[in-house]
């Protein structure tokens, strides 16, 4: 865990490094994570570095403790999107659709609500949150029916979860840094899941050992 949270608040500083070293901003407020600001691929990679070493110590299967967490993993990243709304943040465009979101607007001096903006918007976190819970259900129903292993069931909630987050992000139209014209968490979406096709199908063709905790 405490990786995780070390490896989010890095990505989240990397990604947006003008909130901190731009002209006029303080770079010792990199460190004032309790002011928010942590990215998922960051807190995954520094996370699994930090399960990688439990399971050394303990002698367990990294694979099979991957495959054990991974429909949790999604489960929580679900629940942690509500926190999107409780600090009215991450939404997308207008829309007129019956579930569209009220927005607060916000003092930049106090955050406090000062009224709202006109009209409804895309809830683009509830969005993540649905389909985080799916994924989390499609990795069990995977994992049962094709006796997915070795890491397996881990790479599918890694590639399930990058082609949510690509169109949720599409939504989004809070500022983020563009790296090839595209938004940047959609660009390490498609990383991501490229990685983990090659990974899920590279286990595919090889082949099955008992594995052992």
């Amino acid at each position: 865990m405490p990786l995780g949270i070390i490896g989010g608040r890095i990505y989240h500083v990397v990604t947006d490094p003008e909130l901190y070293f731009a002209a006029g901003q303080n770079p010792w407020n990199a460190l004032a994570i309790w002011k928010g600001g942590l990215g998922i691929w960051g807190a995954v990679v520094l996370g699994g570095l930090g399960a990688w070493i439990a399971c050394r110590r303990l002698g367990l299967s990294f694979a099979l403790v991957a495959d054990a967490v991974a429909p949790g993993l999604v489960f929580a990243q679900g629940i942690g999107r509500l926190g999107n709304w409780f600090n009215n943040e991450l939404y997308g465009g207008p829309t007129s659709l019956p579930w569209g979101l009220v927005v607060h607007q916000l003092d930049p001096a106090t955050g406090h609500a000062i009224g709202t903006l006109p009209g409804t918007y895309h809830p683009t976190f509830l969005y993540e949150l649905l389909w985080d819970v799916g994924v989390g259900f499609l990795v069990i129903w995977a994992d049962k029916r094709f006796k997915l292993g070795r890491g397996q069931a881990f790479a599918l909630y890694v590639m399930a979860y990058t082609v949510g987050r690509f169109w949720v992000e599409a939504l989004r139209t809070d500022h983020v840094n563009h790296f090839l014209g595209i938004r940047l968490n959609d660009f390490t979406s498609v990383v991501v899941f490229v990685a983990a096709l090659a990974y899920f199908l590279w286990k595919r063709e090889r082949p099955k050992v008992v594995e052992e905790a």
